[in-house]
């Protein structure tokens, strides 16, 4: 995400909505669908991770919660009301069905196409509350009559399946279920000279659990509100950060309390009078990559990684996608027609760049001018010098020892250890190296004065490949038990 470079000075609240759903979009559609985008894929046997409330009586069971409470800080100044819009996802549970000469049609696991191959799947539709409230009418006793309340009926759609001669082969079957849910909001004025306001909004899922089964999550997610997010706007008014608020707001943030979405300010960098309150943890003033191609939905990968392997697919494999949802089929036919020039551009980019003099000697400034090279702050100094985040190299850094005591014996280059990683198991290879035996390379100390041993462990296939390149398992003194054959055969 970058920050958006937005002029919006004159921009309308819905115009800023309108930019802050480009980000809400990217956290509704979280996870949708995940590489390699084929329903038969394994990380699609679990979707929908964010977000989401199911009915009230199958909520615990199903491992979510039932309702979303969104709490910050609003200086109502001029707002005369308050917008909000509620925004989710709900499933559409697809069946294919092959036509039966003269018997109508029967379900199959999947029916193929000359150009994809169509499996079940849970397809999702957008889904929208709105709420225009007055800023007045939102606190007192008789804020309750402000709830807007839902019901989305369940339905039954038709889609026939159709050859290239124009027969029809079979059909789609998508059946949504009934969905009941309510938003509330509540504006509660807080003592102080500050002339704030603690906006209270809960979104709940009411839907009844008759008729849906019991412990199983899957039978569940047609009665849930996936990816829930709210929007919520106040016209002359002004929201308050919750990661960076001003210094006499700070005790008033921590007051506040999230449930199942954090409140970020949405929008141009201008504005704080809309806020976007996000079941995934965004910064203030979120904006989408200017280098992203459009949704790849498994926002897990690199856009360049998840590209490149999207390309690599075989036909079979992008005709079963494409078959899988529209949404997939959109991603594999915007990466096979991905130019060049646009896919050079997903290899990264910097977002800020800032000289800084940080890291040279005292009363030594930053290098300018062409010898200094890139105004990255990893240069050295005309002449020579050392590049400042080296502490070996670095004049002023601690002295590094040559060897360090562990258990009453010497260990440097070439020593034989054990390693013992439990006391700390800050790594998840610890997991995996723990009382593995090793030889260590170097002894090496890091800027805040503590020692670390890099070592190689043996039956590595990689680690000529590691002493060559100087990347190695690292671990402190505390993690290693010397070995009786001190040093390893021909180690220096």
């Amino acid at each position: 995400m970058s920050r958006a470079r937005h002029g919006g000075g004159t921009d309308t609240v819905e115009d800023v909505f309108a930019r802050a759903r480009a980000v809400a979009d990217a956290v509704l559609f979280e996870g949708y669908v995940l590489y390699p985008y084929r329903a038969s894929a394994r990380k699609n046997r679990l979707r929908w991770q964010f977000g989401v409330l199911c009915p009230p009586a199958r909520a615990e069971a199903a491992g979510e919660a039932a309702s979303q409470r969104t709490q910050c800080l609003l200086e109502p100044r001029g707002a005369r009301r308050l917008e909000v819009e509620l925004r989710f996802l709900r499933v559409r549970r697809r069946i294919v069905e092959r036509a039966v000469p003269g018997d109508g049609y029967a379900p199959v696991d999947e029916l193929e196409l000359p150009d994809r191959v169509l499996v079940p799947w849970d397809e999702a539709a957008e889904e929208r509350v709105t709420l225009h409230a007055p800023v007045e009418g939102l606190s007192g006793p008789d804020a309750h009559r402000r709830t807007v309340r839902f019901d989305l009926p369940g339905g039954t759609a038709y889609e026939p399946v159709t050859g290239p001669d124009g027969r029809t082969l079979g059909r789609l079957v998508r059946r949504s279920a009934r969905i009941t849910g309510e938003v509330r909001p509540v504006l509660a004025e807080l003592p102080g000279p500050y002339g704030v306001a603690r906006l209270t909004v809960e979104v709940r899922n009411t839907t009844e659990a008759y008729g849906i089964p019991e412990g199983d999550r899957e039978a569940v997610l047609p009665h849930c509100m996936l990816g829930t997010h709210l929007l919520l706007g106040a016209p002359g008014g002004r929201f308050l950060s919750m990661t960076d608020p001003p210094e006499w707001a700070a005790p008033l943030v921590r007051e506040c309390r999230n449930e199942g979405v954090w409140p970020v300010l949405a929008g141009p960098a201008d504005r704080a009078d809309v806020m976007l309150a996000s079941p995934i943890i965004l910064e203030d003033h979120a904006a989408l990559a200017e280098e992203s191609p459009g949704p790849l939905y498994d926002a897990t990968e690199i856009d360049e990684i998840l590209s490149l392997r999207t390309a690599a697919l075989t036909e079979r494999e992008k005709r079963e996608a494409r078959g899988t949802d529209p949404r997939a089929a959109e991603v594999i036919d915007l990466v096979d027609g991905l130019p060049a020039q646009l896919a050079e551009r997903l290899h990264g980019a910097i977002r800020e760049v800032a000289e800084t003099d940080e890291g040279f000697p005292k009363g030594e400034r930053r290098p300018t001018g062409p010898a200094a090279g890139p105004a990255s702050g990893l240069t050295l100094p005309e002449g020579g010098g050392h590049p400042w985040w080296d502490p070996q190299s670095d004049p002023e850094a601690a002295e590094t020892p040559r060897s360090v005591v562990v258990a009453g014996r010497e260990i440097g280059a070439g020593s034989r250890v054990r390693l013992v990683p439990g006391l700390r198991r800050s790594d998840a290879q610890d997991v995996f190296l723990a009382g593995r035996l090793a030889t260590v390379e170097l002894v090496l100390r890091d800027l805040d004065g503590d020692v670390h041993l890099a070592v190689v462990v043996d039956g590595d296939p990689g680690t000529d490949l590691r002493r060559a390149q100087g990347r190695f398992w690292y671990f402190r003194p505390d993690e290693v038990q010397p070995l009786e054959a001190d040093r390893a055969e021909g180690g220096s």
